[in-house]
């Protein structure tokens, strides 16, 4: 038995890929794990991906001894961005990872991999095709009929060699030839019908430079640098099931000395959600969101900047657990997991996000009462701030109804109602004001004297409703973000009739001019905040200045998009 134990042996309840993992630890035929996060640098991580690392990952982090790589797989210059580079980077270590020294990219393997595939024509197991594409997909066939050989498969092991030099050295434009492998035209798996393993691109690399005028394909520099770093086990998503037997190929047709094992688990899908790249890209290029990074996106850095922490994050892809089956998770969940982590560490504060004012009609002109309020109701250590009481305060106007239901199920304020204003005083609304349409602007309110401190004078009934308040004079004027489910519907690429941009929730984004005790801005710009009875909130730091913070809503304090579904 290997003595590269740890926790995973330990566990109560493994995953299949961590039994797995122990299975072949047990047995000896491995010492240690080696796992990756293989990302092609096309695009910025999502909620799937943040599955991938912390499975991959974890592995390392639960296993000692093992590893884990992280591995750009740069084989498309055509759509690869140093960008997109630093964003998985900066994403990765965000979210509570660490690859030390095993950084590694696909390009760096070019020479070797080029080798590789001389090796397999020197074989005969691989020959250059000068057929246009669209001949080639058509003597592919389809899943119901086999396919057909080219008049290029039969080519002599020194013709192929010699036109394969030919695409290394330029001698061929985009798209006139390609070296596919010479497996099965009648497979019954279609990518095992002699599929491409490089194809010519006239493109800039941006790590090899001009060095290359032909790429290789994912499929086939994929399995190799994993055996080529020592990978024992290739975890990936469901969609390359079918991609196993090419994976296996390469490496057991090749001097490559590692056989790496690929595991397939089920892909991360959330509703209201999407996560393909191509259509999130689509949605950035153009301009239905703000960029990669908008608060709305499902990608790891859009929730980062909305205010989301890694450890909810991490606890949410714990919790999901690792499957065989895809399935859809609903997106209330990882809300879960985000206020559950907010609710340890977010400071309390007050802010008013749709103010109405109020005048306290039997307080002294001028009079100031400072009162101590803690920051977290729970947890002493977080201190206290103080926050001013005047004549002019702000509530939020839906504390208010002008024809409020029954007072068992009304407990804020209403014509001749009363209410506690959090930390404060009963007031009690002896007048509202309205202006031309209608709309209630001002409350004529008295307070209840002997009310502070949660009293309630002898003889009145008590007062179930406490609602906040911001006092006027000092009040800091702030801008809020209020976001929503970027789609409309669960699954928005259900209707084959229909484009899922055509079920973008116009309502996914809403700005308030809103008001909040001047200590919110004492608290760092990069602090998750809660104001009270509203959510949780961030400021939002590209879109923030001087003269106006902007805040992020991240999540409320429960699940109010389950009752609009229901």
């Amino acid at each position: 038995m290997s003595d590269a134990k740890g926790s995973l042996f330990e566990k109560e309840s493994r995953n299949f890929i961590e039994n797995i993992i122990v299975e072949d630890l047990t047995s000896g035929k491995h010492a240690h794990t080696i796992t990756r996060f293989p990302p092609e640098p096309n695009g910025y991580l999502h909620i799937g991906h943040a599955k991938s690392i912390c499975l991959n990952f974890g592995m390392s982090a639960s296993n000692s001894g093992a590893v884990c790589h992280l591995r750009f797989d740069d084989t498309n210059p055509e759509k690869e961005e140093e960008e997109y580079v630093q964003s998985i980077i900066s994403d990765v270590r965000w979210l509570g990872f660490d690859w030390g020294e095993h950084l590694y990219y696909a390009s760096d393997y070019f020479d070797q991999i080029y080798t590789f595939a001389t090796e397999l024509v020197e074989k005969g197991l691989a020959y250059v095709d000068l057929q246009s594409g669209e001949k080639i997909r058509e003597q592919r066939g389809n899943l119901k009929s086999p396919g057909e050989n080219g008049p290029h498969r039969e080519q002599s092991v020194a013709e192929n060699l010699e036109l394969f030099c030919k695409m290394k050295d330029g001698g061929f434009q985009d798209g006139e030839a390609i070296l596919r492998a010479k497996i099965d035209m009648a497979h019954p798996n279609m990518n095992m019908r002699d599929p491409v393993l490089y194809r010519v691109r006239h493109i800039a690399h941006q790590r090899t430079g001009d060095k290359w005028c032909i790429y290789p394909m994912y499929d086939f520099i994929h399995p190799l640098s994993d055996a080529l770093e020592g990978i024992s086990h290739s975890l990936c998503t469901l969609e390359f099931e079918d991609h196993r037997p090419l994976y296996d190929w390469a490496v057991d047709n090749t001097s490559v000395a590692a056989k790496p094992r690929q595991i397939e688990f089920a892909r991360l899908n959330i509703n209201y959600s999407i996560m393909s790249k191509r259509k999130l890209l689509q949605l950035v290029e153009e301009k239905h969101v703000m960029g990669w990074d908008d608060p709305r996106m499902p990608t790891v850095s859009g929730m980062r900047r909305r205010g989301y922490t890694s450890e909810s994050i991490r606890n949410f892809c714990e919790t999901i657990g690792i499957a065989k089956n895809d399935n859809i998770i609903d997106f209330g969940l990882l809300e879960f997991h985000v206020r559950e982590s907010l609710n340890k560490t977010a400071k309390r504060v007050m802010g008013v996000l749709e103010p109405l004012k109020v005048t306290i009609t039997n307080w002294e002109e001028g009079r100031s009462m400072e009162i101590d309020a803690p920051f977290h109701p729970q947890d002493e250590s977080f201190g206290s701030r103080t926050i001013k009481l005047e004549k002019t305060i702000y509530i939020e106007q839906s504390d208010f109804l002008k024809e409020p239901p029954s007072p068992r199920k009304w407990f804020r304020l209403g014509p001749d109602r009363s209410a506690r204003l959090r930390y404060g005083a009963i007031i009690h609304c002896d007048e509202f004001i309205e202006d031309d349409q209608g709309n209630v602007i001002e409350l004529k309110c008295h307070y209840v004297e002997d009310s502070f401190n949660g009293k309630t004078p002898e003889g009145m009934k008590k007062v179930k409703g406490i609602i906040h308040w911001v006092n006027a004079s000092d009040a800091q004027e702030v801008e809020v973000k209020l976001y929503d489910r970027l789609f409309s519907v669960e699954n928005p690429e259900s209707d084959k009739e229909k484009s899922f941009l055509d079920f973008i929730n116009p309502d996914s984004a809403k700005t308030l001019n809103a008001l909040v005790e001047p200590e919110i801005l004492k608290i760092p710009a990069t602090e998750q905040i809660q104001f009270e009875r509203m959510g949780y909130f961030v400021q939002d730091c590209k879109l923030s200045t001087s003269d106006k913070p902007v805040f992020n809503k991240i999540v409320g304090l429960r699940d109010s998009w389950a009752k609009v579904k229901g």
